[in-house]
C-alpha cells in the first residue's frame, strides 16, 4: 500500500521543522519520502489532497488507566487517598474482565478519535486490555499494576500473571504492543514486593513503570514508614538501576532530581489530573533544563476527566508560565514535543514520534479551516494553546488508517458504547 499526500502542512517534530504546501509519501508501515518537493514517481495506490490539513505525529499518552473510564464522574473534587480509598478502590473491586474490557474500549475510542495513537496502560485484567488493543490498531505500552496488598500468596500471584502477561505480549500484534513491570507505588506496594518485580523486570529485561512522589502526603508518609523519601527508597530497592519511568514525580528536591537525572530516569508529567486533585506542580522546567526525559499523560478519565492530549499539551505549556511568572518557560514547540517524540523515546519507541523518513508512519491530520485556527500564520502555536481531540480528522497507525473523516475504521463505536453502558449499569445497581 503505498499513500501519497499533497499540498499539506506538515509539523515534523524533526527539530522545530514545519513544511508548507508540502508532500509525504507512505509506504505499507514506513514514511518513505517528506518535503517541499514533489516526488518524480506518481504510482500510488492512494492520494490524497492534504489542502486545509495539519498533519503532524500522533499524541502519545504515556499514563493512563483505560479502564477507569467507567467511573468517570463518579468522584470528583476529592484528595486523592480519599478519592483512591473511599471511592476508586471500592468500585475497581467490582470490575471483572467485561467491565476492563469495554471500559478499555471505551477509553481507547476516546484516544483514537482525538490524535492520540499510542498509550501506556498500567491495570489488571492486561489480557483483554492487549486484546483491545490489537483490535483496534493502536500501539500501546502495557503493564499489568501490582498493589501489595494481600499475603505472600496474593503477591505471588500477581507478580507471575504480570511475569506472564509480559511474555504473551511483548512485541506482540505487529510490535504495535510492548510491555513493562509496575508496582503500583512505594505507599501500595512493601520493599519485599517491589525487590521481587525489581528482579522480574531484569530477568525479562524490561523496563519498570511506577507512581512516585504524586501528593505532598505520600511522600511524608513514605518518609515515615520506610525513613526515605520516595525517590530514596526506590533508589535503595534498585528500581531506577532498570530502565524506568515514574508518573507525576510532582514534589522533587534539586538531590532528588539529580539523582534520577544520574539514573536516566524519564517522567510522565500528567498536568490535568494534577491539577483537579490538586496533587500540586511539577518542577517541570527544572527538570527539562537538566536534561531528563519528560512525557505528558493524561491519567484515568475518572481523574482527568478526559483523555484528551491536546489539553495537556496546552495545560504544560500554560501552567508552568503562570508558575514560574515566566511567559517563556515552556514555548509551545517544547510542550508539543512532550506529547509526540518525547513520549515516544520515554517508553523507549524510536521509530516513531516524528514525519521523518524511515519512521512508522504514525500521524494524524487536523482540520486548519476553522475559525479558531485562523490565520495561517504559526501553525505549531495554534496546535499548542488552539487545537482540541475534536479537531482531528484522520489517523493512521503503522500505516494503516484508523480514523477516516473522523469515522472510525476499525472499531464499531455504536456497540462499544452500549457495551460500555451495559456494565455501568452492573456495577451500579
Amino acid at each position: 500500500m503505498k499513500l501519497f499526500i499533497k499540498n499539506g502542512t506538515f509539523i515534523t517534530m524533526n527539530g522545530n521543522e514545519t513544511i508548507k504546501d508540502g508532500y509525504m509519501v507512505v509506504e505499507n508501515e514506513f514514511i518513505q519520502y517528506i518535503g517541499k518537493e514533489k516526488p518524480v514517481e506518481n504510482d500510488y495506490d492512494q492520494i490524497i489532497d492534504g489542502s486545509n490539513r495539519i498533519y503532524m505525529p500522533g499524541l502519545v499518552n504515556t499514563h493512563n488507566h483505560a479502564a477507569m473510564s467507567l467511573l468517570r464522574g463518579y468522584a470528583d473534587d476529592l484528595a486523592l487517598q480519599i478519592w483512591l480509598e473511599d471511592y476508586m478502590w471500592p468500585m475497581e473491586a467490582k470490575f471483572t474482565s467485561e467491565e476492563v474490557r469495554w471500559g478499555t474500549f471505551l477509553s481507547i475510542l476516546e484516544m483514537i478519535k482525538g490524535g492520540t495513537t499510542c498509550f501506556v496502560d498500567m491495570y489488571d485484567h492486561m489480557d483483554v486490555v492487549a486484546q483491545a488493543v490489537e483490535t483496534s490498531g493502536m500501539r500501546a505500552c502495557l503493564t499489568r499494576g501490582m498493589i501489595g496488598f494481600g499475603g505472600k500468596e496474593v503477591q505471588d500471584a500477581k507478580l507471575n500473571e504480570a511475569k506472564t502477561f509480559a511474555k504473551n505480549w511483548h512485541g506482540k500484534a505487529n510490535g504495535r504492543i510492548t510491555t513493562m513491570m509496575s508496582p503500583h507505588a512505594p505507599y501500595t506496594c512493601p520493599p519485599e514486593f517491589i525487590d521481587k518485580i525489581v528482579q522480574a523486570a531484569s530477568e525479562l529485561q524490561l523496563p519498570i513503570h511506577t507512581h512516585m512522589s504524586e501528593t505532598r502526603h505520600e511522600v511524608l508518609e513514605n518518609e515515615k514508614q520506610y525513613g526515605f523519601r520516595p525517590v530514596a527508597h526506590l533508589q535503595k530497592l534498585g528500581v531506577f538501576d532498570q530502565s524506568c519511568l515514574v508518573a507525576h514525580a510532582v514534589h522533587l528536591t534539586d538531590e532528588e532530581i539529580g539523582i534520577l537525572k544520574e539514573h536516566s530516569v524519564h517522567i510522565s508529567h500528567n498536568p490535568g489530573s494534577n491539577l483537579k486533585l490538586a496533587s500540586g506542580i511539577a518542577r517541570l522546567p527544572e527538570l527539562m533544563k537538566e536534561g531528563i526525559l519528560v512525557s505528558l499523560g493524561t491519567d484515568s478519565a475518572a481523574s482527568n476527566n478526559n483523555l484528551d492530549m491536546f489539553e495537556e499539551v496546552r495545560l504544560a505549556a500554560l501552567i508552568h508560565k503562570g508558575n514560574t511568572f515566566d511567559p517563556t518557560a515552556i514555548p509551545a514547540v517544547d510542550a508539543l514535543r512532550l506529547g509526540t517524540i518525547d513520549g515516544a523515546r520515554s517508553i523507549w519507541l524510536n521509530d516513531v514520534g516524528m514525519l521523518k523518513e524511515g519512521m512508522k508512519a504514525d500521524f494524524i491530520s487536523v482540520n486548519s479551516n476553522q475559525a479558531h485556527l485562523l490565520p495561517k500564520s504559526d501553525v505549531i502555536s495554534h496546535i499548542v494553546y488552539s487545537a482540541s481531540a475534536s479537531d482531528v480528522v484522520d489517523v493512521w497507525v503503522d500505516g494503516k488508517q484508523l480514523v477516516k473523516n473522523k469515522e472510525l475504521l476499525t472499531l464499531d463505536e455504536e456497540r462499544i458504547k452500549y457495551e460500555f453502558n451495559a456494565c455501568f449499569e452492573r456495577l451500579t445497581t
